[in-house]
């Protein structure tokens, strides 16, 4: 039997499942989730190989409408990173929420008019549906939006249907030798998966408080014995996010150290020594040069 191996773009708005999709395929966390829009910000690669084939799927940052509040350096390096993601792959699948369709994804359907890869519409949170006799005349409709190669009801928060996703996403896997060894998981350093998962408990516990103006730079990641050090520097705009962060005595820095540092340990399979610092970087998401620095590049 011959081998497949074949690069799966996963595209949509923000915030309509995108990462979680791609963890519930790979049977575990290698993209970061939160409730807020915009959680991811790089392409971040998922391999999975199973048999004969092997999909390689790419998570994008959500594709978004530039407005005056999302006008700057990093809103457009996301977008470019989801938009670069759409290229020379085998397959892409557009992910919507439920049965809602707003302007953000009218401009994703637009932005894959050019897209010569088959389009596979995944109709995601099926579950929170009450009404599920509206979801069949939703799905004709949406369907008449464009040709697609299939359109599949989903829950990748719970698993449902995601395994007939993958039967058709298969479809259009092109035969060719393995690009990565079976039993690789992402294309990411573990420098950049413990850096991220500082930033998604940051995000779940402060999100509304302290939504993009922050990064987080791995300062170091040594490994002494059984155990690992890692120094996280987290950058903020302002000294007031600075103070947020921090919270009262520490206690939340704490907090999200303590939640990191157990991701971190299930990632490693290992013992954790993590130490986080706040500091103040005025204007660093509207820099291209500091964005760059930090590690935001489309290469």
């Amino acid at each position: 039997m011959s081998q497949t191996c074949g690069f799966v773009a996963i595209v949509g708005r923000p915030n309509v499942g995108k990462s979680t999709l791609m963890n519930r395929i790979l049977g575990q966390k290698v993209s970061i989730t939160s409730r807020r829009p915009q959680t991811t910000r790089h392409q971040v690669m998922g391999i999975k190989t199973q048999d004969e084939a092997q999909f390689v799927y790419v998570d994008t940052p959500g594709m978004h409408i530039m407005s005056k509040d999302r006008n700057k350096a990093i809103n457009r390096f996301m977008n470019q990173a989801a938009g670069q993601a759409l290229r020379d792959v085998d397959c892409v699948v557009f992910i919507i929420d439920r049965t809602r369709w707003s302007e953000e994804d009218q401009a994703v359907l637009k932005r894959l008019e050019h897209v010569k890869a088959p389009v596979i519409l995944a109709v995601n949170k099926v579950d929170r549906l009450q009404d599920k006799t509206e979801l069949m005349s939703w799905l004709e409709s949406v369907g008449a939006r464009r040709d697609f190669a299939a359109i599949v009801p989903i829950s990748a928060k719970h698993g449902t249907q995601v395994d007939a996703l993958e039967v058709e996403v298969a479809k259009h896997l092109p035969e060719s030798m393995h690009h990565f060894p079976d039993d690789q998981i992402t294309d990411k350093s573990l420098r950049f998966m413990a850096a991220e998962l500082v930033r998604e408990k940051i995000m779940r516990q402060l999100g509304d408080e302290l939504p993009y103006q922050m990064t987080v730079e791995i300062e170091e990641f040594r490994e002494a014995g059984r155990i690992t050090h890692i120094s996280a520097l987290i950058l903020v705009e302002r000294q007031g996010q600075k103070v947020i962060l921090i919270g009262d005595r520490g206690e939340r820095i704490k907090s999200i150290g303590r939640e990191a540092r157990l991701d971190i340990e299930r990632v490693l399979d290992g013992k954790v020594m993590l130490n986080l610092w706040v500091k103040v970087k005025r204007g660093w998401s509207d820099d291209s040069r500091a964005l760059k620095s930090l590690g935001y590049n489309l290469d």
